[in-house]
C-alpha cells in the first residue's frame, strides 16, 4: 500500500521544493487539497488527518494550528518551520548528528526539520563539541552567506524584479540584532552554553549556503591544528552519504557559496594552519538546508533508503 502525503502549505518555496522532490514517487500518493480550500480550517482538517505522513511548509502559528488539528494518533509530522526545533516533544530532524539520532528520527511521530543557517553550524560545531574538540563554552562566532531564494516568495520577487534596486546587487548582511530565530536550535543542539555570535549574509544568486564558523586554537585543547581538525571530522562523518569533509588543502582556493545548489549533499571545508581554524559548511538553502532535509527524514521515518528521490 502507498503511503499518503500531504504538503500543508504547498503553495510555498518549501512545499513546492519537496513536491518536486516526491511528485513523481511511485510509492507515495499524494494528497491535493482544492487551492481554493487550502485556507478552510474543516477541509486542512480532514487532509491533515487522512495522511500517513504531513510535511508542515508554514509560518510558525500555522504549524501550531495545524498540530492541534490533528487528533488521528497514526498520522506523522514533518515540520518545516521554527515553531518546534527546540521542543522536548520533537525530535530534531539532523540525522547526521549520531546514529542515535538516526534512529530516533526514525521512530518518532514528530520531526522538526532544521534551519537552512541552522544546519550549517550544527554539522560542524556539534562534533567538534562532541568529540572535546570545541569547549561547550566557547565564544564561538559563526557568519552564513545564502541565496535569496531562502527569503521566501517575497524576496524572490524583489531580487528577480525588473526594477531591482541597485542595493539588492551587493550582499546584505542582516539579523543585526544578532537574534536571528535559528540561534535557539544552533545553541540547543550543539550544547554551547552561550548562544553563538552569528551573522547572516543574503547575496543576489538564487539558492547555496556557506556557512562559517571560525576558532583560535590556543583556545582549543591540546592546540590542535587545523589539519587534525579536519582529520577528526573526517573520522566523525566517515559512514555519510550526504555529510563528506573534504581533505586538508593548505592552498584552499576560493569557495562558492551556489557550489552544491541543486543537490541534497553538504561538504564540510576546513581551512586554516597551526594557530587558526575556519570549518565552513557548503550546501543548497532549499536541499539539504530545507526540503531536502525533509524528504531525507521521511525516508528514515518510512525505513526506506534515504536517498530515494534526492540524487
Amino acid at each position: 500500500m502507498k503511503t499518503k502525503v500531504y504538503i500543508d502549505g504547498q503553495a510555498g518555496t518549501t512545499g513546492l521544493q519537496i513536491y518536486e522532490r516526491i511528485g513523481s514517487r511511485e510509492d507515495l500518493t499524494l494528497l491535493r487539497i482544492d487551492e481554493d480550500k487550502r485556507h478552510d480550517l474543516a477541509e486542512r482538517k480532514k487532509f491533515l488527518n487522512s495522511a500517513d505522513i504531513v510535511f508542515l511548509c508554514l509560518p510558525d502559528a500555522g504549524a501550531v494550528e495545524a498540530v492541534s488539528l490533528i487528533d488521528n494518533p497514526d498520522v506523522r509530522v514533518i515540520d518545516a518551520s521554527t515553531a518546534h526545533r527546540t521542543s522536548d516533544d520533537w525530535t530534531y530532524g539532523y540525522p547526521e548528528l549520531s546514529a542515535d539520532q538516526r534512529r530516533a528520527i526514525a521512530s518518532s511521530k514528530r520531526v522538526a526539520n532544521p534551519g537552512c543557517h541552522a544546519t550549517g553550524l550544527i554539522s560542524s560545531a556539534a562534533p567538534l563539541i562532541r568529540m572535546g574538540i570545541l569547549p561547550a563554552d566557547y565564544p564561538l562566532t559563526c557568519y552564513s552567506l545564502t541565496g535569496y531564494s531562502g527569503g521566501g516568495k517575497k524576496m524572490i520577487a524583489q531580487y528577480e524584479s525588473a526594477a531591482k534596486p541597485e542595493a539588492l546587487c551587493a550582499p546584505g548582511i542582516y539579523g543585526l540584532t544578532l537574534r536571528h530565530k535559528h540561534i535557539p536550535e544552533m545553541q540547543k543542539v550543539t550544547g554551547l552554553t552561550f548562544a553563538p555570535v552569528f551573522m547572516p549574509v543574503v547575496d543576489d544568486y538564487y539558492k547555496g549556503m556557506a556557512t562559517s564558523i571560525m576558532l583560535q586554537n590556543r583556545l582549543l585543547p591540546g592546540q590542535p591544528t587545523a589539519e587534525e581538525i579536519c582529520a577528526r571530522l573526517q573520522d566523525y562523518y566517515k559512514n555519510e552519504h550526504f555529510v563528506t569533509v573534504l581533505p586538508y588543502n593548505p592552498a584552499q582556493p576560493t569557495l562558492y557559496a551556489n557550489a552544491l545548489a541543486g543537490t541534497n549533499h553538504l561538504q564540510l571545508v576546513v581551512c586554516g594552519h597551526e594557530d587558526q581554524t575556519s570549518v565552513t559548511a557548503l550546501f543548497d538553502n532549499l536541499g539539504k538546508g530545507a526540503s531536502g532535509a525533509a524528504v531525507q527524514n521521511m525516508n528514515i521515518m518510512l525505513g526506506l533508503d534515504e536517498a530515494i528521490g534526492l540524487e
